[in-house]
């Protein structure tokens, strides 16, 4: 990777750090498909489980008191088993068309948060095993698994304080268990500090702006940043086929 794609790395990676910081969730919606572009697939979305898995663990710090663990240990229950099953699928799927389904995968995701989609087969414990088990695979084939998770405290009504720990938990247990199962990025070690830098300063960043940023134009700035983001992984997939 040149000098350019080290700043284009650093930048997008401490942006997504501060999303994900101040939302729980928005680092892959953020970082993934352009991750996918710069580094491949593979790494791509591993590097995108590392960080998203970094912030959640150090944001938890401060919040695990308000984890809904009866609400959320069937949804990271499914999320586990489902993880090993979206690792498969994108070890066998060509690199274009893997790069096509990221892509889509990111943009229905944000379609369907955008909406605010309520849905009353999410509601209870059923809803929990089955947003979980989407948010599981997704996160191991394409980087994204949050907006599951989202859809799932928009049906419950949390208010975004009390999304914020139940959504950091999710990512600290679902990244980890992806990490896990895909293994580390192969990286080199000057792209492993840029990354490391820039997403210790965009949480950073992330945590002085808390309480701060309204959080509708906050969630608006997120979603945007996917979809263009989601957009190019899908131009880039077709051009390659």
């Amino acid at each position: 990777m040149g000098g350019a794609g080290e700043v284009a790395l650093a930048v997008l990676v401490a942006v997504a750090g501060c999303a994900q910081w101040l939302t729980g969730m928005g680092f892959a919606l953020i970082a993934a498909p352009a991750l996918v572009l710069l580094l491949g697939p593979a790494d791509g979305v591993l590097l995108a489980n590392c960080g998203a898995g970094l912030v959640s663990c150090a944001g938890l710090a401060g919040g695990r008191q308000r984890v809904r663990l009866r609400a959320m240990l069937p949804f990271v229950g499914a999320s586990v088993c489902t993880v090993p099953v979206g690792t498969w699928a994108a070890a066998r799927l060509p690199e274009p068309v893997l790069m096509i389904v990221l892509g889509a995968i990111v943009c229905l995701a944000v379609a369907l948060v955008a909406r605010g989609l309520r849905l009353p087969a999410l509601g209870g414990t059923g809803g929990a095993v089955a947003a979980g088990g989407a948010g599981g695979f997704m996160n191991a084939a394409a980087g994204v698994g949050g907006p599951p998770m989202s859809l799932y405290g928009v049906n419950a009504g949390w208010t975004m304080r009390e999304f914020v720990p139940n959504a950091q938990f999710y990512g600290v247990v679902v990244n980890a268990v992806s990490v896990a199962s895909g293994g580390l990025p192969a990286l080199d070690r000057t792209t492993w500090w840029t990354a490391a830098g820039a997403l210790t300063a965009g949480a950073l960043v992330g945590r002085a702006l808390a309480g701060r940023v309204p959080d509708r134009g906050l969630r608006g700035l997120i979603l945007g940043l996917a979809l263009v983001g989601g957009c190019v992984a899908v131009a880039k997939g077709l051009w390659g086929l």
